[in-house]
């Protein structure tokens, strides 16, 4: 095999196999296009466009297409609250209530499925790291069961999109009881939006107009945000549904927006593309730096991306899977720690992070390989109360085995 067939320590051939693997998922009519992107050792060695990213007006997937990238926004808002850490502006042992009084004497539920109204006193309150690992004992409504999942949509509305601002939105939050008390286990929800609007309080400004200075713009991320912008919604991909019982894809888009929302969510707000994410990407796999920028410095990144999780929490099942079979959770993000027994969800090196979205999107930056992948769709999950049991990935078959078809298709062409 001749030079060429080796870009990045990758095998072409391989590689190749990956586009037509994927056109047939969305020849299927499972999914309505795809923009993935292979990085390694220093180059871009793959970007694929398939399908279209508004099917009704028949226009395709581009490599500048934006998606919403749900709950990939997580590591974005935790690396803000880590540069405020290096700073001296918080700690991770800092109690919240420092900077979020409203969530001051929070009770918590007897029964997790059981009253709002039977509820205990807190042992202690959330900390910041609570916020960051998810075990603070907040939740969402879709992560919930029971009454709790319908009091919090009563109160806050869409997980993403909701209609308050951040002072009221974190009133409403913190009047509903904690499912678990603080510290407890992992329990998916809000805390990255308690995070991202602490950050906002912290340093006296709306929490985009923090990641705009300190992330988005030192990084280049010029099409990243909280809103499509006039200009640039028509590269927005249109949001579709699988119906479970078959028949086409449903066009369940957001409205559009004609200016900034008055809901930041730090956990699952922001849209971007696979360009914009590859820069965030590297510097973390950088090691706090990329092109010259640094962001954090290395020690901050090694913690951000060590396990926190104890081995009893890590048995508790995630999203009704069994999530944690050889990965844990760090400071925003899940890390590989047994790849052989990771496998059943992917592919990836032992000490490899990332984090997916809830519209079927998901990175990882594996630093053994000296490799990111991106992988963007835009396959809308039921957000609303009890909806916990579906999979992050989408709903019908062929959607859910599109990414591990991704995955391990890259990871079958290294070769040094």
């Amino acid at each position: 095999m001749d030079g060429d067939a080796h870009i990045g320590k990758l095998n072409r051939q391989a590689l190749e196999q990956i586009p037509p693997a994927l056109q047939a998922i969305v020849d299927a009519g499972d999914v309505s296009g795809f923009v993935t992107l292979v990085w390694r050792k220093g180059e871009v060695v793959q970007v694929n466009t398939i399908g279209r990213r508004d099917i009704a007006a028949g226009k395709p997937m581009t490599r500048d297409t934006m998606f919403r990238i749900a709950s990939m926004t997580k590591p974005i808002t935790s690396v803000a609250a880590l540069m405020l850490m290096e700073e001296g502006k918080l700690r991770l042992d800092d109690p919240i209530t420092k900077w979020a009084p409203e969530f001051a004497g929070m009770k918590v539920l007897k029964n997790p499925t059981g009253a709002v109204e039977d509820t205990y006193p807190a042992p202690r309150d959330i900390t910041v790291e609570d916020l960051m690992t998810h075990r603070s004992g907040l939740a969402y409504n879709f992560t919930s069961v029971g009454p709790i999942a319908h009091a919090y949509q009563a109160a806050l509305g869409s997980p993403l999109l909701g209609p308050y601002g951040a002072d009221e939105w974190m009133r409403r939050l913190a009047e509903l009881p904690l499912t678990y008390a603080p510290g407890e286990r992992f329990h998916y929800g809000h805390s990255t939006d308690v995070l991202g609007f602490i950050v906002g309080r912290i340093e006296g400004k709306s929490f985009g107009e923090v990641l705009q200075e300190r992330i988005f713009g030192p990084l280049g991320m010029t099409d990243t945000g909280f809103w499509a912008r006039p200009e640039t919604a028509d590269r927005l991909a249109r949001l579709y549904k699988a119906p479970a019982e078959g028949g086409p894809l449903q066009d369940v888009s957001y409205p559009p927006e004609p200016q900034r929302p008055v809901f930041e969510a730090g956990g699952g707000g922001l849209i971007s593309t696979a360009d914009d994410y590859l820069k965030f990407a590297r510097m973390l796999l950088g090691r706090g730096e990329v092109d010259g920028v640094r962001l954090l410095k290395a020690g901050t990144v090694e913690l951000m991306t060590a396990n926190r999780l104890t081995d009893e929490q890590r048995q508790i099942p995630f999203m009704g899977i069994p999530f944690w079979m050889g990965q844990g959770f760090g400071l925003g993000l899940s890390v590989i720690t047994d790849p052989e027994k990771q496998a059943w969800m992917g592919a990836g090196s032992k000490g490899a992070f990332g984090w997916p979205g809830a519209f079927g999107t998901w990175w990882q930056a594996d630093p053994a390989q000296d490799l990111v992948l991106i992988y963007l769709i835009q396959n809308a999950m039921d957000l609303g109360p009890e909806a916990a049991s579906q999979l992050a990935t989408g709903q019908r078959m062929g959607a859910r085995a599109a990414l591990p078809v991704f995955q391990k298709l890259v990871y079958g062409a290294l070769e040094g």
